[in-house]
């Protein structure tokens, strides 16, 4: 028995925040970002949305045309860097507004590749359990961005994605291979200093500490390249597959140089390449669903196609799955 990719779905906050609004803040050429990153363009939440708001969102748009009972909808995942609140998680709520009532529901904070732990996750409730799963990644990076600094101010942006996963007769049908990695010895490379156990919040710290930072921006490439290209290929191998056999690749949405270094190191051609950085930027473990469910829109994905999709990210963690529709 299989697991079906029956519908995805997405949401972009309407605010669009140019490259020039920002180049103008940094004080730094016009045309300074586009070239570093290839993005032109990112998304910001409004004042008053939460991470719940862009995540309903997106599931809704999933579930719209499926017509499955929500109440059958058995699992709610939400990958997140970024939830409402520290406790509790931000997934329960998220299944209740969708009306998923009673459904198992959980954060899951997997930086860059949060999507794909819960895509995997989902894949085997569904197969177990016959159940439906309804997996979304959203952040709200926007608000844990220092926009003086140009190391991170220019890449990041705001945005969710869904996937409704169903049981499927066909055996094929769901994940083929997967390959999840960490490197810990990068745990530093990217990271939020404060909030957490190790420095938690106290009276006079400072805005700085719980802001992103990215201690050397070139480790970050070197290695999320080769963690992203390993773990493809590790994957297709358990997967039985080459990549002539895929028909699209959807890596993680990071930045235009590391998107292009991996397409490069797999040897994909540009014609089963799927990318939304350049109006998107990275939302994190959303750009995957996202860019997946942009892609749908414009041609919906046939019955027996198979994805290849690959991140890394803060952790360093991520991997890379094989994904037959």
């Amino acid at each position: 028995m299989g697991s079906a990719l029956l519908a995805l779905g997405h949401y972009a906050p309407e605010r669009r925040v140019t490259n020039a609004e920002i180049e103008a803040r940094l004080g730094v050429e016009t045309g300074w970002t586009e070239q570093r990153t290839g993005i032109h363009e990112r998304r910001f939440a409004a004042p008053d949305e939460a991470l719940s708001d862009l995540a309903v969102k997106a599931g809704e748009m999933a579930l719209a045309g499926a017509g499955i009972d929500r109440g059958a909808i058995g699992l709610v995942a939400l990958a997140t860097s970024t939830p409402d609140h520290l406790l509790p998680p931000t997934a329960p709520l998220v299944a209740h507004r969708i009306g998923a009532t009673g459904a198992g529901a959980i954060d899951m904070a997997g930086a860059c590749g949060g999507f794909l732990y819960a895509l995997t996750f989902a894949d085997g409730f569904v197969r177990r359990q016959r159940a439906p799963a309804l997996v979304i990644a959203a952040n709200i990076l926007s608000r844990r961005l220092n926009l003086d600094d140009p190391v991170s101010a220019v890449l990041f942006g705001d945005g969710a994605g869904a996937a409704l996963l169903v049981p499927s007769e066909r055996d094929t049908a769901g994940v083929r291979g997967v390959h999840l990695s960490s490197d810990g010895s990068a745990y530093d490379l990217i990271q939020i200093p404060a909030g957490g156990s190790r420095r938690p919040f106290v009276d006079g710290l400072g805005a700085e500490a719980t802001l992103m930072h990215i201690r050397d921006g070139r480790q970050v490439f070197s290695r999320a390249v080769k963690m992203m290209t390993d773990a493809a290929g590790t994957a297709l191998a358990r997967a039985g597959l080459t990549i002539d056999d895929i028909d699209h690749f959807v890596p993680h949405q990071a930045n235009a140089r590391i998107i292009g270094a991996a397409q490069r190191q797999l040897g994909v051609p540009d014609r089963k390449m799927l990318s939304s950085v350049a109006l998107f930027a990275n939302s994190s473990a959303a750009t995957i669903p996202l860019t997946l469910s942009l892609a749908a829109e414009a041609r919906p994905f046939r019955p027996g196609e198979r994805l290849l999709l690959s991140a890394a990210g803060a952790g360093l963690t991520g991997g890379a799955v094989v994904l037959e529709v």
